[in-house]
């Protein structure tokens, strides 16, 4: 049976199911793809593409409430977070449209003899591998800067959004690009596998968990290919000792319960100076109890439920499993007696570092309150984690919140801000979060062949 089916969050119950793709209609799909690139799409001016691409993020815009409806019945996104998915997706399109001719320019090198010059060109087809927690930000931020660059890709999205993976591609069919630009597979893992070996593919880009990103670099690493890996995060939020409560722990909410914490660079580990940590709790919990659980189409809801029962379930024993283990359940941390998928928001403190919650990511609306006496201890607590995606610290000195941003390992740092995204800002991590970047020039540069040309 397909796995790729619409099985509303809030309902519990399947709307839709999609037919697989066969392996023969996938390599057709592969063989169309490569033909396009190589016929037609990398001979492509940058000026063609960009009206296209600009094209396409104007339907996107003019419907963008139809969009989102189906990222919030597909995977539980309350309507007003899914709009702004959908504007983000359009500015990321938009921007790679306006800024890929600066981008792209040849660049001269300084050299002892001759003359050279570095011009970037498309490698072929990208394959993709992405996630469900944001059904179209997520392929926006792998189409545009690939798309610009001359690129063509094929995308498996994730199973639960099936819906938003065929809207996104009649996207680009809407705004006038040929077949072949951007190509939806609905395929197995093990398609995926015969997909990756194949020599028209040319690079690999996979957002996803940890275990996923294991396989799939791995697959393409056994094929020489390229690959990008945006993984798991446990990203710190430091509260330092001078911060504003009042402006903190808003912050702290929206950043660990936005999308029900189903986030990559949620606020996982909020470390907190001692002198704070009482009254930073007890106001965040105060804020977690106002939080409106319901359908996430309705007026009035601020949460809706979490993607799938597994994932649900999945957080509610990461909750059992550290308070077995000593941790303090705060508040929240149960399921909501509806039908769907709901989770109450909680807080878990006292988590030591022999609890086996302590290196886990929670993928879903949990935040873990830890005490700090010192700026030395915070940076200390925040580095020891597999992961290094992103990472916020709050303070009334900013110049001190930089210089503890220098020492935070992690691909991103925000100061007086929540993890956040944009068009312009590089995104990415490292240790177990993955490699590679995207967004910005540095997401436009990661499949291409820069090419040198020297000249006596």
């Amino acid at each position: 049976m397909s796995p790729y089916r619409t099985l509303n969050p809030a309902t519990g119950k399947t709307e839709k199911i999609f037919d697989l793709h066969t392996t023969d209609e996938m390599l057709t799909k592969l063989e169309q793809a490569h033909g396009f690139w190589q016929n037609t799409w990398r001979d492509h001016s940058i000026a063609q593409r960009s009206a296209l691409l600009n094209r396409a993020a104007d339907l996107l815009r003019a419907n963008k409430e139809k969009h989102a409806r189906l990222i919030s019945v597909e995977m539980g996104k309350v309507l007003a977070e899914a709009i702004g998915e959908i504007e983000l997706s359009a500015d990321i399109l938009s921007y790679y449209a306006n800024k890929a001719e600066t981008f792209l320019a040849p660049k001269d090198m300084p050299v002892t003899q001759g003359r050279a010059r570095v011009v970037s060109q498309s490698l072929g087809v990208i394959y993709c591998v992405e996630p469900w927690n944001f059904p179209y930000y997520q392929l926006a931020r792998v189409a545009a800067p690939n798309l610009m660059a001359g690129n063509v890709v094929m995308v498996k999205h994730a199973p639960g959004v099936p819906q938003c993976a065929l809207a996104f591609e009649a996207l680009f069919e809407e705004a006038g690009i040929a077949q072949g630009a951007y190509t939806n597979l609905f395929i197995t893992n093990e398609q995926s596998e015969i997909l990756i070996g194949r020599p028209e593919v040319r690079g690999v880009a996979l957002t996803g968990s940890e275990r996923a990103g294991s396989a799939v670099a791995a697959q393409a690493g056994r094929a020489l290919k390229k690959s990008t890996m945006e993984l798991g995060g446990s990203d710190a939020f430091i509260v330092l000792d001078d911060a504003d409560l009042d402006v903190v722990v808003p912050r702290a909410a929206a950043a660990r319960m936005g999308n029900n914490g189903q986030v990559c660079t949620a606020a996982k580990r909020m470390i907190v100076h001692q002198s704070l940590i009482e009254d930073f709790t007890s106001r965040l919990q105060a804020t977690l109890q106002t939080f409106q659980y319901g359908n996430p189409l309705e007026q009035g809801v601020t949460h809706g439920p979490m993607s799938s029962e597994i994932a649900m379930k999945h957080a509610l024993s990461q909750v059992e499993k550290a308070v077995e283990n000593g941790a303090t359940l705060v508040c929240g941390g149960k399921r909501i007696g509806h039908e769907g998928f709901f989770m109450q928001a909680a807080i878990l403190t006292h988590v030591t570092r022999d609890n086996p919650i302590f290196y886990e990511e929670i993928f879903g609306p949990v935040a873990i309150v830890y005490p700090v006496q010192n700026d030395a201890e915070a940076i200390a607590l925040a580095n020891d984690s597999p992961y290094g995606l992103g990472c916020s610290i709050h303070t009334a000195n900013v110049q001190r919140g930089d210089h503890l941003a220098q020492q935070v390992e992690a691909g991103m740092v925000f100061i007086n801000d929540i993890t956040g995204t944009a068009p312009d800002l590089p995104f990415g991590g490292v240790k177990n979060s993955g490699y590679g970047r995207e967004l910005s020039e540095f997401g436009i540069e990661e499949f291409l062949n820069r090419k040198l040309i020297h000249t006596p």
